[in-house]
């Protein structure tokens, strides 16, 4: 299964991740993210000025407004 990086606020989405057999890594730093194939974001730090730095390759995902099983449904809808 994938390795997706979580953000540390979004435990439901974690659990549900582990529950379908992906490995789940907390995004404490930019490095953090830097070897998954997919990262979950809670989408509360939008960038307000559209200016991004690119950490990793990997699709990144906003938690936002989804349930659980949805974002667990995109993502593995992305690491396919």
């Amino acid at each position: 299964m994938a390795k997706v990086g979580v953000e540390e606020s979004l435990t439901d989405v974690e659990q549900a991740l582990q529950a379908r057999g992906h490995q789940v890594v907390a995004l404490h730093s930019d490095q953090d993210a830097a070897n998954c194939d997919c990262c979950v974001v809670s989408g509360q730090h939008d960038n307000m000025m559209g200016m991004a730095d690119t950490k990793t390759q990997a699709s990144v995902i906003s938690a936002e407004g989804l349930t659980a099983d949805e974002v667990c449904e995109l993502v593995e809808s992305k690491v396919k």
